[in-house]
């Protein structure tokens, strides 16, 4: 496989950095025990921020402050292109498939085949990033969504967290107010009427931040931003229409069509960023994002703290309101198509990643817990993190990782029209490969990022062997596949 990694450093010398008051240099020494956040966005697409694309409609200052002060992976991704299979991974080490965790908990849309069994919880017997730590001496703190247990027993201070502030078994703000107070979430008391949520769980984070100066410490924020309903500040809203218009987006064709799919006819995906909603939403979880990154730096504690930022899947594009666009990554959530996995994913480890620094290396979310083991100074577990490598030799400037290939698994019908399949990515080429029938697609990402050209026909051996490589990892995990339905038996690998 083609391992290189370019990665490349750009000291800024406008705003960004200007007002960073942590890191200044890669020189600076980190502590042995880093505190650390992790930053985890619901349904945040690649193209969304202003640090992977220039041109979004969206402003995301804080976010690309981050970017600027740290590493940008260009080529990260979820585990799953849904939910609680990619949180899963994070929390573990594992790909989701080894326990069948392969939809969201709850999802078990049917199609032309019955989907493959579903595992709706992260085991008790499973030790989490959290557990880990802890056993370190790490205080941890859980804010948001978490979605990865049916019953309180499943929920985050079962599962290593100290504290709660509004885990629990729902994958949406779906209560009361939904985004606005009050929340009605069983493990996060209403505020005042009105209260928006992301600058809550942003305002408990930093608030246990500052009690736990002291450290070494985990807070791991994960917003229901910018997941639906769609539901923002009216000013913000305001805000952007008024943008819209201004740029001329207002009446211009937002949409385009994606493929057939069999149940519901051609879907159409969304290729205009232009959803004033959605932008306000955006700038709402921004601005929680800055008021995080701010506390580190009025405590003092930004050259003490590793930042760890990603989505868990990719941006919706195709159903549930569609309200962004993942061009020029094809489809979005619920899709195996890069727009559906690929993601922001962004580090931050002061005195060790340089400034503003690229990294093109494929890595994915099982990596995070290794990555933080190591930054951590605990030793690893490769028991336990069976599917991650920690990124620690990249953050340090390294040019490779000792790894052949990325997978993927979903033997479902997604919400948002996404088919049932797996893929294999190996350097610049990526194959998919379709549960329903068997057929397969292969593409190079290097010259055709959008997936439009399949040239499985013209590299015969390629797919042949990529595609033995994905069927020896399917067995590696025990994956299951498509059930029979009325009496007609799907392909199997």
């Amino acid at each position: 496989m083609h391992r290189t990694m370019h990665v490349r450093t750009t000291f800024i010398v406008v705003g960004l950095l200007a007002t960073y008051s942590g890191v200044r240099g890669a020189e600076q020494a980190s502590p042995e025990k880093p505190n650390i956040v992790f930053l985890l966005v619901d349904d945040l697409g690649y193209m969304d921020i202003g640090a992977n694309n220039p041109d979004t409609f969206y402003e995301t200052p804080n976010i690309d402050r981050l970017a600027a002060t740290g590493m940008r992976f260009t080529n990260g991704y979820a585990a799953n292109p849904v939910c609680s299979p990619t949180r899963y991974s994070i929390m573990t080490g594992r790909y989701p498939s080894r326990i069948d965790a392969t939809n969201f908990f709850s999802g078990r849309r049917g199609g032309r085949f019955k989907p493959a069994p579903l595992f709706d919880r992260m085991p008790l017997s499973d030790v989490t990033i959290a557990e880990a730590l802890k056993s370190g001496g790490y205080t941890t703190f859980f804010a948001g969504k978490w979605h990865l247990g049916p019953t309180e027993e499943f929920w985050p201070t079962k599962q290593g967290f100290d504290f709660n502030q509004g885990g629990h078994n729902k994958g949406g703000p779906w209560g009361g107010g939904k985004y606005f107070s009050p929340y009605d979430n069983p493990r996060l008391a209403n505020g005042p009427p009105g209260e928006h949520l992301p600058a809550r769980l942003a305002r408990e984070t930093a608030e246990f931040i500052e009690k736990h100066q002291e450290g070494p410490f985990l807070a791991y924020l994960a917003f229901y931003s910018v997941h639906t309903p769609l539901m923002a500040p009216k000013d913000l809203v305001r805000k952007y229409e008024a943008k819209a218009e201004r740029l001329g987006l207002v009446g211009q064709e937002a949409f385009a069509p994606e493929e057939q799919v069999w149940e519901s006819g051609e879907r159409k995906v969304r290729t205009l960023q232009a959803h004033a909603t959605y932008a306000a939403m955006m700038e709402s979880m921004d601005t929680a994002v800055g008021r995080v990154l701010d506390k580190l730096d009025e405590l003092g504690l930004t050259k003490s703290t590793a930042v760890f930022f990603m989505s868990d899947n990719g941006g919706l594009s195709t159903s549930e309101g569609s309200p962004t666009s993942n061009l020029p990554l094809r489809g979005g959530k619920g899709w195996l198509y890069e727009g559906g996995i690929r993601e922001p994913f962004l580090i931050r480890w002061p005195g060790v990643t340089p400034p503003n620094s690229q990294c093109d290396v494929p890595v994915i979310s099982t990596d995070f817990y290794p990555t933080i083991l190591e930054v951590a100074g605990q030793p690893l577990r490769s028991e336990n993190h069976l599917d991650g490598q920690s990124l620690v030799p990249l953050l340090r400037g390294g040019e490779q990782l000792d790894r052949d290939d990325l997978y993927w698994h979903y033997p479902h019908y997604s919400n948002q029209g996404g088919f049932p399949g797996g893929a294999i990515r190996s350097g610049d080429w990526k194959l998919i490969e379709r549960y329903e029938d068997g057929r397969v697609h292969l593409y190079n990402l290097q010259d055709d990022i959008g997936e439009r050209n399949d040239v499985a026909t013209q590299h015969p051996d390629r797919v042949t062997q990529m595609r033995e490589r994905l069927h020896s990892w399917y067995e590696t995990v025990n994956a299951k596949f498509l059930q029979e339905k009325d009496g007609r038996t799907p392909w199997r690998p």
